[in-house]
Protein backbone atom coordinates (compact mmCIF):
# COMPACT_ATOMS: atom_id res chain seq x y z
CA UNK A 1 0.00 0.00 0.00
CA UNK A 2 2.75 2.20 1.06
CA UNK A 3 4.28 2.30 -2.54
CA UNK A 4 1.05 2.79 -4.31
CA UNK A 5 0.60 5.94 -2.34
CA UNK A 6 4.62 7.06 -3.17
CA UNK A 7 3.44 6.05 -6.85
CA UNK A 8 0.52 8.34 -6.60
CA UNK A 9 2.47 11.26 -4.99
CA UNK A 10 5.89 10.82 -7.18
CA UNK A 11 3.30 11.22 -10.32
CA UNK A 12 1.33 13.76 -9.06
CA UNK A 13 4.11 16.16 -8.38
CA UNK A 14 5.55 14.89 -11.76
CA UNK A 15 1.90 16.01 -13.30
CA UNK A 16 1.81 19.45 -12.00
CA UNK A 17 4.20 19.77 -14.25
CA UNK A 18 1.41 19.86 -16.61
CA UNK A 19 2.30 23.45 -18.74
CA UNK A 20 3.90 22.06 -22.16
CA UNK A 21 2.44 18.94 -21.92
CA UNK A 22 3.69 15.22 -21.98
CA UNK A 23 7.60 16.41 -23.58
CA UNK A 24 8.24 18.74 -20.47
CA UNK A 25 7.66 16.30 -17.90
CA UNK A 26 10.20 13.96 -19.42
CA UNK A 27 12.94 14.71 -18.03
CA UNK A 28 11.43 15.18 -14.14
CA UNK A 29 10.20 11.85 -14.68
CA UNK A 30 14.31 10.64 -15.88
CA UNK A 31 15.18 12.24 -12.70
CA UNK A 32 12.48 10.65 -9.99
CA UNK A 33 12.26 7.03 -11.84
CA UNK A 34 15.80 6.47 -12.58
CA UNK A 35 17.84 8.87 -10.62
CA UNK A 36 16.54 9.35 -7.09
CA UNK A 37 14.51 5.95 -7.06
CA UNK A 38 16.55 3.36 -9.37
CA UNK A 39 12.65 1.91 -10.59
CA UNK A 40 13.89 1.95 -13.71
CA UNK A 41 16.78 2.39 -16.40
CA UNK A 42 17.48 5.15 -18.56
CA UNK A 43 17.22 2.51 -21.83
CA UNK A 44 13.86 1.06 -20.05
CA UNK A 45 12.70 4.50 -19.57
CA UNK A 46 13.75 5.75 -23.29
CA UNK A 47 11.37 2.51 -24.13
CA UNK A 48 8.46 3.15 -22.67
CA UNK A 49 8.69 7.00 -24.33
CA UNK A 50 8.86 5.10 -27.54
CA UNK A 51 5.90 3.13 -26.65
CA UNK A 52 4.05 6.11 -24.94
CA UNK A 53 4.69 8.11 -27.66
CA UNK A 54 3.54 5.28 -30.44
CA UNK A 55 -0.15 4.69 -28.39
CA UNK A 56 -2.28 7.20 -27.80
CA UNK A 57 -2.73 9.57 -25.22
CA UNK A 58 0.28 11.63 -23.37
CA UNK A 59 2.91 10.27 -23.89
CA UNK A 60 4.16 11.34 -19.67
CA UNK A 61 0.56 9.28 -18.86
CA UNK A 62 1.97 6.47 -20.86
CA UNK A 63 4.57 6.03 -19.79
CA UNK A 64 3.49 6.84 -16.10
CA UNK A 65 1.02 4.08 -16.77
CA UNK A 66 4.15 1.56 -17.64
CA UNK A 67 6.08 2.37 -14.78
CA UNK A 68 3.10 2.29 -12.49
CA UNK A 69 2.41 -1.02 -13.81
CA UNK A 70 6.03 -2.36 -13.55
CA UNK A 71 6.02 -1.42 -9.66
CA UNK A 72 2.97 -2.86 -8.61
CA UNK A 73 0.98 -4.44 -11.73
CA UNK A 74 -2.50 -3.22 -12.99
CA UNK A 75 -3.20 -1.73 -9.50
CA UNK A 76 0.46 0.44 -9.49
CA UNK A 77 -0.28 1.11 -13.11
CA UNK A 78 -3.65 2.84 -12.56
CA UNK A 79 -2.39 4.83 -9.39
CA UNK A 80 0.56 5.79 -11.37
CA UNK A 81 -2.20 7.03 -14.19
CA UNK A 82 -4.67 8.58 -11.79
CA UNK A 83 -1.22 10.53 -9.88
CA UNK A 84 -0.11 11.83 -13.48
CA UNK A 85 -3.60 13.08 -14.63
CA UNK A 86 -5.25 14.50 -10.73
CA UNK A 87 -2.68 17.78 -10.81
CA UNK A 88 -3.62 18.74 -14.82
CA UNK A 89 -7.62 18.05 -14.18
CA UNK A 90 -7.03 20.52 -11.14
CA UNK A 91 -5.03 22.86 -12.84
CA UNK A 92 -6.68 23.33 -16.34
CA UNK A 93 -10.19 23.35 -14.83
CA UNK A 94 -9.27 26.22 -12.67
CA UNK A 95 -7.67 27.90 -15.43
CA UNK A 96 -10.15 27.36 -17.42
CA UNK A 97 -12.88 29.04 -15.01
CA UNK A 98 -10.84 32.29 -14.78
CA UNK A 99 -8.46 32.62 -17.43
CA UNK A 100 -11.03 34.97 -19.68
CA UNK A 101 -11.16 37.04 -16.55
CA UNK A 102 -7.50 37.39 -16.83
CA UNK A 103 -5.89 36.52 -20.56
CA UNK A 104 -5.66 40.19 -21.26
CA UNK A 105 -3.55 40.94 -18.02
CA UNK A 106 0.00 41.75 -19.31
CA UNK A 107 1.52 40.50 -16.00
CA UNK A 108 -0.57 36.98 -17.21
CA UNK A 109 0.74 37.27 -21.03
CA UNK A 110 4.50 37.90 -19.69
CA UNK A 111 3.66 34.87 -17.19
CA UNK A 112 2.82 32.44 -20.26
CA UNK A 113 5.77 33.87 -22.01
CA UNK A 114 8.58 32.57 -19.46
CA UNK A 115 6.60 29.38 -19.38
CA UNK A 116 7.11 28.67 -22.78
CA UNK A 117 10.97 29.65 -22.62
CA UNK A 118 10.74 26.85 -19.81
CA UNK A 119 8.70 24.41 -21.27
CA UNK A 120 11.25 24.55 -24.44
CA UNK A 121 14.12 24.24 -21.86
CA UNK A 122 12.79 20.85 -20.66
CA UNK A 123 11.96 19.49 -24.27
CA UNK A 124 15.79 20.34 -24.81
CA UNK A 125 16.94 18.64 -21.66
CA UNK A 126 14.99 15.42 -22.33
CA UNK A 127 15.91 15.32 -26.22
CA UNK A 128 19.82 15.65 -25.03
CA UNK A 129 19.55 12.89 -22.55
CA UNK A 130 17.54 10.69 -24.93
CA UNK A 131 19.97 11.19 -27.66
CA UNK A 132 23.19 10.49 -26.06
CA UNK A 133 21.11 6.83 -24.80
CA UNK A 134 19.51 6.01 -28.11
CA UNK A 135 21.53 7.20 -30.63
CA UNK A 136 24.63 4.79 -30.50
CA UNK A 137 25.90 4.73 -34.19
CA UNK A 138 26.07 6.48 -37.74
CA UNK A 139 22.97 3.90 -38.83
CA UNK A 140 20.98 5.95 -35.71
CA UNK A 141 22.54 9.52 -36.75
CA UNK A 142 20.62 8.89 -40.36
CA UNK A 143 17.71 7.75 -38.58
CA UNK A 144 17.55 10.49 -36.72
CA UNK A 145 18.11 12.92 -39.46
CA UNK A 146 15.76 11.46 -41.55
CA UNK A 147 13.06 10.76 -39.23
CA UNK A 148 13.17 14.60 -38.59
CA UNK A 149 12.96 15.16 -41.91
CA UNK A 150 9.93 13.62 -43.04
CA UNK A 151 8.03 14.39 -40.13
CA UNK A 152 9.12 18.57 -40.01
CA UNK A 153 9.11 19.22 -43.82
CA UNK A 154 6.93 16.85 -45.32
CA UNK A 155 4.28 16.02 -42.51
CA UNK A 156 4.44 12.53 -42.25
CA UNK A 157 2.53 10.86 -39.42
CA UNK A 158 5.42 9.55 -36.63
CA UNK A 159 3.23 6.69 -36.51
CA UNK A 160 4.37 5.65 -39.98
CA UNK A 161 8.16 6.94 -38.75
CA UNK A 162 8.15 4.81 -35.69
CA UNK A 163 6.89 1.69 -37.76
CA UNK A 164 9.51 2.34 -40.91
CA UNK A 165 12.30 3.05 -38.24
CA UNK A 166 11.62 -0.13 -35.65
CA UNK A 167 11.59 -2.14 -39.17
CA UNK A 168 14.84 -0.64 -40.36
CA UNK A 169 16.48 -1.36 -36.91
CA UNK A 170 15.12 -4.81 -37.12
CA UNK A 171 16.74 -5.61 -40.41
CA UNK A 172 19.79 -3.41 -39.78
CA UNK A 173 20.44 -5.93 -36.83
CA UNK A 174 19.54 -9.11 -38.44
CA UNK A 175 22.36 -8.22 -41.06
CA UNK A 176 24.63 -7.22 -38.34
CA UNK A 177 24.24 -11.08 -36.73
CA UNK A 178 24.80 -12.54 -39.93
CA UNK A 179 28.11 -10.58 -40.97
CA UNK A 180 29.30 -11.42 -37.49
Amino acid sequence: MRELVELFLIFARIGGFTFGGGYAMLPIIQREVVEKRNWATDEEVIDYYAIGQSTPGIIAVNTATFIGYKRKGIIGGIVATLGMIFPSMIIITTIAAFFQHFQDYAIVQHAFGGIRIAVVALIVDALIKMWDKSVKDWLGIILFALAFVVIAFFKLSPIIVIILSATIGILTQNKRREIQ
